[in-house]
């Protein structure tokens, strides 16, 4: 017998290695989170309603139900997600959950104590306070009137937003390039920008032919100026040595500014546009409430003049998630155009 089939032979009485089988992670905050919702749902389904006047709260057994099942949902990937492959799709939602687990502990116990202090013992006064199923009737019952004030919404922001960053884009890079141009607009930017553009509302419903046309200007007038401005200081603060090396390559003045003026400042520009945004909103809201026959603020007077504190909280809503979209949208958007800057944008 050779040395090799010796060898080969000693390999092969040698006991086969042993499978070490793959550690079972539960997630114990998943725990935790499927047990406080499934207490959510056993007191709003389970804890029969106070009577406060004329209110009989609907969908309330509804609603308990409908959160015992995300209580056992919970339950099932908390226990379960360890037995997954880590590339199955359970498992990625796990992981998914497990970010937002502290929040799904949360949620349900500030939903409890809203439950109980409304529905189940009226300590909250009615018709000013209302427990969460009050929402899902609104959302049920009005939802036409709301995503038709909704879509008018985002209609009006979309018009005021886009003329206000269009204006506040252009006069930015032509101040910051210019100082003939910056000389005569520098100093309206510093008198009239800080006014808030809601003082301006009795001015504008008086020279625009519609309320529509107002909200429009005014949105874009709140727009306008921290773009101008942030455009302003990022195209001042372009490093000269970018624009040395392209007029050594020949590079004509429109060059310098399209190609790099303007790119240099786009972190600057965002950061304008998320600015002006968050004062758009205020304004929105404001020329909705004063003048304009529909949107979300619209919706919240008309709810407000009929006593209906739950719409009102149904509308607050719908327009907290709206705006948060919008800004989500930005930030998608800002870091789809900065890729060529990842990591140095912080924001």
């Amino acid at each position: 017998m050779t040395t090799n089939q010796s060898t080969l032979n000693a390999r092969l009485a040698q006991p086969a290695p042993r499978t070490v089988a793959p550690r079972v992670t539960v997630w114990p905050t998943g725990i935790v989170a499927a047990l406080a919702w499934g207490v959510f749902g056993a007191v709003t389904w389970r804890w029969p309603n106070k009577m406060a006047g004329f209110n009989d709260w609907a969908y309330t057994e509804e609603l308990g139900i409908v959160v015992l099942g995300v209580s056992a949902a919970l339950l099932l990937l908390a226990l379960a997600g360890g037995y997954a492959s880590r590339s199955g799709p359970l498992q990625h939602a796990v992981a998914t959950l497990r970010a937002a687990g502290p929040w799904l502990v949360a949620l349900p116990l500030v939903f409890t104590a809203w439950e109980i202090l409304t529905a189940k013992m009226a300590i909250l006064p009615t018709p000013f306070f209302a427990p969460p199923q009050a929402l899902i009737e609104v959302y049920l019952d009005d939802w036409q009137r709301l995503g038709d004030s909704a879509f008018n919404t985002l209609k009006l922001l979309g018009l005021g937003v886009g003329y206000g960053a269009l204006a506040g884009f252009l006069i930015g890079v032509s101040i910051g390039w210019s100082r003939r141009i910056g000389y005569w607009i520098h100093p309206v930017l510093r008198v009239l920008g800080p006014l808030p553009s809601t003082a301006l509302l009795p001015l504008t419903f008086y020279f625009f032919p519609s309320s529509y046309s107002a909200a429009v200007f005014l949105i874009a007038l709140a727009t306008a100026f921290p773009v101008a401005v942030l455009t302003w200081s990022g195209v001042a603060g372009v490093n000269k040595s970018y624009y040395d090396v392209a007029r050594t390559m020949g590079a004509s003045g429109w060059f310098l500014v399209l190609r790099v003026a303007i790119p240099a400042a786009l972190p600057q520009v965002f950061v304008g546009l998320f600015m002006g945004l968050g004062a758009s909103f205020s304004v929105l809201v404001t020329a909705e409430m004063m003048g304009v026959k529909s949107g979300l603020g619209w919706y919240l007077t008309w709810a407000q003049g009929w006593a209906s504190y739950v719409n009102m909280y149904a509308a607050l809503i719908v327009m907290a998630l709206l705006f948060s979209g919008v800004i989500t949208l930005l930030f998608a958007v800002r870091d789809r155009a900065l890729s060529w800057q990842k990591g140095t944008v912080k924001w």
